[in-house]
């Protein structure tokens, strides 16, 4: 079984385990039967339709009956929302058959909408304040599934802002947070609370995020990777006809440019001539401990190494002749330090073209 097949890092491991998939036709001696389950995202059709017909069999969700689907997310409410009514100390019977009924037509079909519902109800200390916002907040039963969609995360994201906070403590908070929201859909790869904030220089990031539940798993463990629940919040952020809410609206280029410059500064910050402290030039990777590697090397310095050019070339970061970019490669890029001197040396290069110099 495998589950979420869109969801990997890049679209290559996706056609790698498709055709490894394929070769399972090979076999003589085992019966394989793969269930494989994925958003309809291009590389993963192109893959798919490569098998035979014969050896394929397509289940759309959007195929399946309304009256089976709403069925499953009416079983999931009564679940979900009987659990947190037992920790709530509410009736055996809470919410009641009504309001299941009213949120099962809200969900418009999609299990990640009361999933989202779910979380967000359970994670306040008063329930039913909660499912009283999803019932009266203006969230309408009608509409296409994606707006429905929007619809909650716009709810999640605004009940996060207190109703105490002053104008301008509003517009500082959703400042914030639209800057560690917009970082973390646009990582390459995820990090945890601890090495975001220090890729960020944001302290105490945790409480920013302490009312996202619904839309982020937070764990408990600081030095675990801090996730999204599903990729449509990312989708739901970067698409500004979607989020339709400036505080929250995150442009996509500008997140990279920001993750961009954090990563060169941490980088700058942090590197340095045998940095493990292994005074022997000759010491192979190998042959160093990982502990003494992360201890040297933590995850976030790790990060900014490995993807500060690519956040540069998705910022669509124009470099010129002494920025900080330039000073950059002239401190930390030996092969760089001669031709950097060289006046214009660095103006006309895009970023791919600059990708291409640093590592030739």
């Amino acid at each position: 079984m495998i589950d979420a097949l869109d969801e990997c890092d890049n679209d290559k491991n996706i056609r790698i385990i498709l055709q490894l998939l394929a070769e399972a036709r090979s076999l003589k001696r085992v019966r394989l039967r793969v269930f494989l389950t994925s958003r309809r995202e291009v590389p993963v059709r192109c893959g798919y339709y490569q098998l035979p017909e014969c050896e394929r069999l397509d289940l759309v969700l959007h195929d399946i009956s309304p009256s089976v689907v709403n069925h499953d997310i009416s079983t999931f409410f009564k679940y979900n929302l009987g659990l947190i009514g037992e920790e709530d100390g509410q009736d055996v019977d809470w919410p009641g058959a009504e309001v299941i009924n009213i949120l099962v037509k809200k969900a418009c079909g999609l299990f990640i909408w009361a999933a989202t519902a779910c979380r967000f109800i359970s994670e306040g200390p008063f329930g039913c304040e909660r499912l009283s916002t999803l019932l009266d907040g203006g969230i309408s039963t009608v509409g296409t599934p994606e707006e429905h969609l929007n619809g909650i995360y716009r709810t999640v994201l605004q009940n996060s802002i207190r109703p105490g906070f002053s104008q301008q403590d509003k517009e500082k908070f959703c400042s914030a947070l639209r800057y560690i929201l917009g970082s973390i859909v646009v990582l390459f790869s995820s990090l945890s609370i601890d090495s975001l904030s220090r890729l960020l220089v944001t302290p105490k990031l945790d409480r920013i995020l302490k009312d996202l539940h619904a839309v982020l798993d937070i764990p408990k463990e600081p030095i675990r990777p801090l996730r999204l629940h599903h990729p449509s919040f990312r989708d739901f952020l970067l698409d500004q006809t979607r989020c339709a809410d400036a505080h929250f609206w995150v442009d996509e280029k500008q997140a990279h440019q920001t993750l961009a410059e954090g990563c060169v500064q941490l980088i700058s910050a942090s590197l340095k001539q045998d940095i493990c402290g292994l005074d022997a030039p000759g010491v192979l990777v190998a042959e160093v401990d990982n502990s003494r590697v992360e201890r040297c090397l933590p995850p976030e310095v790790q990060y900014a190494c490995l993807y500060w050019v690519e956040h540069l070339q998705k910022g669509s970061v124009e470099l010129h002749d002494d920025d900080e970019i330039h000073q950059f490669l002239q401190t930390h890029f030996i092969g760089l330090r001669r031709l950097a001197g060289c006046k214009g040396y660095l103006r006309g290069f895009s970023p791919s073209e600059l990708y291409s110099l640093i590592f030739l």
